[in-house]
């Protein structure tokens, strides 16, 4: 089986002079003119050779096979040649999440132990913050004049090195909205046995501009960058994921494939500018990383006429999607309606158990359960933790996922939360993400979040936090889920707040919104 950078190599063989990738540069979000900063075009060719580049400079500054370096920047060409040039000399890529702060990220490249650390010129000041703290990394260098000297001053050609399948291609830090971030370990054999498989699904040609919109941090920026090269696409690189941003370059390029977070969809219907942008472009937008909700999905699909939608799920330690909800599946009022709340099938080398969270026990179609799956996209461990790989990669190849979810009788996914954040109240169990769902129905409600609470009858109780957009009063909200939700789900109390904090990929932070209310607790049942 071929390794990415061999891919690579073919690609810049067949077609040189195409557009590997457009970068747009920050201008391109505020003004609207010409592209200006970092904004170029690289056909498959320069690429290559920026790549065999990088992987020399790489190795004159020490790194050799098995090692780490680190990148904190916002999407951008760079980031996929240091990508790919690590891989050549057999080292694997880092990427930091750079909204962290400064002790967060000096503990990711400090876990990882990274040799050198490339960082964006937005991001200078936090290399005084972390001076004297990163005891691995031997060099530092700022993308801009410093980064292209260096790539100059090395002869074009790395040093030979034979890659193997099960080689890390990249370290992927895992969110950190519990406890620290673990190093998720992706080899060459996890993309290229999952990316041929989107070729069919996702409707890929010579023709398709795919954009990398959502961070390359994440796994799908990840997982789309790589994409490009696998299958020999123009990628376009949006600097970081800003709506209006997103707009232009769709327009600008003729985008015909994007990935996008229920959040950003949100945001694209809320903001007058973007629909004056022409989309019409898009052939398929793909959503996922958190839930959606049935009203964003119909604001979405009404803002894009013409696209076909496909919803997908996944995890960092799967290399992106396992599932697809087909486009078909996308009709609010054909008689399949009732499957836009669900996640759709499993990719078709990917298999679905659903399992007792204690026993790990299969249960039957339409009972909740741990989500699990046995796929060769599932991760080959967690970077130096090997109690935690041990607990979430059985023996016998399945991947607990931490999701909590059932199975239809015709094997649709149907997620309802993560198995940390159910609720248990009375001995029952419920999940946060049902309740949220019938919330974000109510014509006042903008975005909400539901959460366990301590209560001195029950253990805990639903709490919802809710960002309304007019008057409407707690009672009125909790009479609403009474009327659609089994009582003990629904909330017993409500709290309206002005925003709910997300993460970057626009998961809600939900330990930070339970930790005021749990901090005089002799225990938290979280």
């Amino acid at each position: 089986m071929p390794v990415l950078t061999e891919i690579l190599r073919a690609r810049a063989r067949e077609h040189p002079g195409k557009v590997a990738f457009h970068a747009d540069g920050p201008a391109v979000a505020r003004d609207g003119d010409a592209p200006s900063g970092r904004a170029r075009a690289v056909t498959y060719r320069e690429f290559d050779e920026r790549v065999d580049r990088v992987a020399a400079a790489l190795a004159a500054s020490g790194v050799g096979p098995g090692d780490r370096i680190a990148i904190l920047d916002k999407n951008s060409v760079e980031f996929a040649e240091l990508m790919f040039g690590a891989a050549r000399i057999g080292a694997a890529l880092v990427p930091v999440n750079y909204r962290l702060a400064a002790d967060e990220v000096a503990f990711i490249v400090s876990n990882a132990r990274a040799r050198v650390f490339v960082v964006g010129p937005d991001f200078v000041p936090m290399l005084d913050e972390l001076r004297g703290r990163l005891e691995h990394t031997k060099k530092t260098l700022v993308i801009g004049p410093a980064y292209e000297e260096w790539l100059a001053s090395e002869a074009s050609a790395p040093p030979a090195h034979e890659a193997k399948p099960a080689d890390v291609f990249v370290q992927l830090y895992s969110s950190g909205t519990t406890g620290r971030p673990k190093g998720v370990l992706l080899t060459h054999d996890n993309f290229v046995t999952a990316l041929p498989l989107t070729q069919e699904l996702w409707g890929l040609d010579d023709s398709t501009v795919l954009m990398v919109a959502m961070p390359q941090y994440h796994v799908a920026g990840t997982v789309l960058t790589v994409c490009t090269v696998f299958d020999g696409l123009t990628g376009v690189i949006g600097r970081e994921p800003d709506p209006l941003l997103i707009a232009r370059a769709i327009e600008r390029h003729k985008v015909t494939h994007i990935f996008l977070v229920p959040a950003l969809l949100r945001f694209m219907r809320l903001i007058p500018e973007v629909a004056a942008h022409d989309m019409s472009s898009l052939r398929l937008l793909l959503y996922g990383a958190s839930p959606i909700s049935e009203d964003v999905l119909r604001g979405a699909m009404e803002m894009l006429p013409g696209t076909r939608f496909m919803q997908v799920y996944g995890l960092t330690e799967t290399t992106g999607a396992i599932t697809y909800l087909p486009s078909a599946d996308h009709d609010p009022d054909g008689p399949h309606a009732a499957r836009l709340r669900s996640a759709g099938i499993p990719y078709p080398a990917c298999e679905l158990r659903i399992a007792d969270p204690a026993t790990l026990e299969e249960l039957p179609p339409g009972q909740v359960g741990e989500i699990l799956c046995r796929t060769p996209q599932n991760m080959l461990g967690y970077w130096d933790l090997p109690d935690a790989t041990g607990a979430a990669l059985l023996p016998d190849g399945f991947f607990r996922t931490g999701d909590a979810g059932y199975l239809d009788e015709d094997g649709y996914l149907y997620i309802h939360d993560r198995v940390k954040d159910m609720i248990i109240s009375g001995g029952e169990n419920i999940y946060p993400a049902e309740v949220e769902n019938v919330l974000m129905g109510h014509p006042q409600v903008t975005d909400c979040a539901v959460i366990g609470v301590p209560d001195a009858k029950w253990g805990e109780t639903p709490k919802a936090l809710v960002v309304a957009s007019g008057e409407v009063s707690p009672d009125a909200l909790i009479d609403y889920c009474r009327a659609r939700l089994a009582h003990f789900k629904c909330p017993t109390s409500v709290e309206f707040r002005d925003a709910i904090p997300r993460n970057p990929t626009g998961k809600v932070l939900k330990r930070d919104l339970r930790a005021p209310y749990w901090k005089n607790e002799d225990r938290s049942v979280h």
